[in-house]
């Protein structure tokens, strides 16, 4: 945790611990740099989360996280090379409190729909209402909030369907309205801007604003040169905030 938030190299990381154990008086030694390095990729690290049955409005998003490459003036000026690499952080936030609950690491070819059970596991607390943008306007993500693992209840999505959307189940049907449907019906009936404040659809900035606070602390690019300790740098980062 010390090396994330003061971006400190391994071989740092070793020098500083060592002098806070001298500060300290502790006779205690400091793993090497390199069992340090090692380490990380099987480290068994959580999010320090409120312990609460409260019901949450969670919101999703996800952003980049660079890990060696060009920065974006460079590739504006001259393109980019087979050389830049990046990966998709996924975050899954408390609407009301703005903690981190959830996060995932994935390659930067990943979909962002397919994340959402990963981050929906991770939570232990009911969950009444899922925002996100247009990118979950997905059928794998409204089946996943109609029958969501761990929790009895359906949870309400509020996603904004694409605007080129279709009804998929008519009003005749028999079978219960779909919640996309519904979203379909409303917009044409009142407006997209009217659907988005009658549903606080404007509370998903929430994510955003945790994104924010990822970059301006760590920066936006990854330490780790392996995915399985970029995992593990990214789960040490959200339980720091």
């Amino acid at each position: 945790m010390s090396r994330s938030f003061f971006r400190l190299p391994f071989r740092l990381t070793e020098g500083v611990g060592r002098a806070l154990f001298e500060l300290m008086g502790l006779d205690l030694q400091v793993p090497n740099y390199s069992v340090l390095c090692r380490r990380q990729a099987i480290l068994q690290t959580r999010l320090f989360v409120q312990r609460t049955r409260k019901p949450v409005h969670l919101v999703i998003d996800s952003t980049g996280a660079k890990v060696f490459g060009e920065g974006e003036w460079k590739v504006r000026q001259h393109g980019w090379s087979k050389r830049r690499t990046w990966r998709k952080l996924h975050l899954g936030v408390d609407e009301e409190t703005g903690e981190i609950l959830a996060s995932t690491l994935t390659t930067n070819s990943t979909i962002d729909a397919h994340q959402v059970v990963p981050l929906l596991s991770q939570i232990d607390r009911p969950i009444t209402t899922v925002g996100g943008d247009s990118a979950y306007d997905k059928w794998i993500v409204y089946n996943t909030l109609a029958d969501p693992p761990g929790q009895d209840a359906s949870i309400l999505p509020v996603i904004p369907p694409q605007h080129n959307a279709k009804i998929a189940q008519h009003g005749n049907c028999k079978k219960p309205p779909l919640p996309r449907d519904e979203a379909i019906r409303s917009i044409r009936k009142i407006g997209r801007t009217r659907w988005k404040t009658q549903n606080h659809y404007h509370r998903r900035s929430i994510a955003e604003t945790a994104i924010s606070r990822y970059k301006r602390i760590f920066g936006s690019d990854l330490q780790a040169r392996e995915l399985s300790r970029q995992k593990q740098e990214d789960k040490i980062k959200c339980s720091i905030l």
